[in-house]
């Protein structure tokens, strides 16, 4: 079954051990019934943060949150899950990104991305699930062992910003707190390198995993390609490479980021 059938089976069945019908446990967790109700037969993904909830509801330490996990796969298409798997895993991850990468967006700014400009309330529900499974992919950059990982951003990214100041704010501050972290590396294209072998051709991504093994994705518009064979990774990784040594150093990169983020407030 799907993992968020499997999910939804044990919501119910930790809900109906604990002797509580779904209008209690809306009561006793803030919830709304019909939410809860959802989350059961599968329908809807909630944010991990409604898993961490139940978990300590039920006292059942994280399973519910492992399970979100495997279901969050679920809201993405079939031909991006096996990327998603490898990217669960990896090591060391190298990613080049026109715009600014899922994984370092905050909720508000995916929420603008995903949604599109006559939403109904069907499209709404379906966007707060990308936004959920977005979300619960950015868990990868904390875990343990914590991955290495570097981000190359166009420019362009940063001269984009959102149609609300706050959220563009709050989206600099995320770009520019996750540049700190000791297993990231942030580095931006600019403008200045002038036309470069990646440009129109979408993201790049190149993942290492624990045995060795490489892979690399490129992923432009709605067309994704996984690839494995050794010579193609490596033609991807010498273009990374290329690319790497034209954007500016990580701190000519933070230091550009917050020039960014004063402009933007003045």
């Amino acid at each position: 079954e799907s993992g968020r059938a499997v999910l939804g089976q044990t919501l119910r069945f930790l809900r109906e051990k604990a002797g509580k019908t779904l209008g209690q446990l809306a009561d006793e967790t803030g919830y709304d019934k019909s939410y809860l109700s959802r989350l059961e037969s599968g329908e809807r993904l909630s944010k991990v943060t409604v898993m961490e909830d139940l978990d300590g509801y039920y006292g059942c330490g994280d399973l519910l949150v492992c399970h979100w996990k495997v279901a969050r796969i679920d809201a993405f298409k079939d031909k991006y899950k096996e990327f998603m798997r490898l990217e669960a895993t990896a090591r060391i991850m190298h990613r080049y990104a026109p715009n600014v990468p899922g994984l370092l967006q905050t909720e508000e700014f995916a929420r603008e991305v995903l949604s599109g400009p006559q939403t109904t309330g069907q499209d709404a529900e379906a966007v707060e699930e990308q936004v959920a499974a977005r979300l619960g992919r950015q868990l990868l950059l904390s875990k343990e062992p914590a991955p290495s990982v570097r981000f190359i951003i166009d420019e362009l990214a940063f001269r984009r910003p959102s149609a609300s100041a706050e959220t563009w704010e709050g989206q600099l501050l995320r770009i520019e707190a996750v540049a700190q972290r000791p297993n990231v590396v942030v580095q931006v294209l600019p403008f200045s390198v002038g036309v470069h072998h990646l440009m129109g051709k979408g993201s790049l991504t190149l993942l290492w995993q624990k045995d060795g093994s490489a892979v690399a994705y490129t992923e432009s518009g709605t067309d994704g390609l996984l690839m494995d064979d050794p010579e193609d990774v490596m033609r991807h990784r010498l273009s990374y490479d290329r690319l790497r040594d034209l954007a500016l150093s990580p701190s000519d990169s933070l230091t550009f980021i917050r020039d960014v983020l004063e402009e933007h407030r003045s």
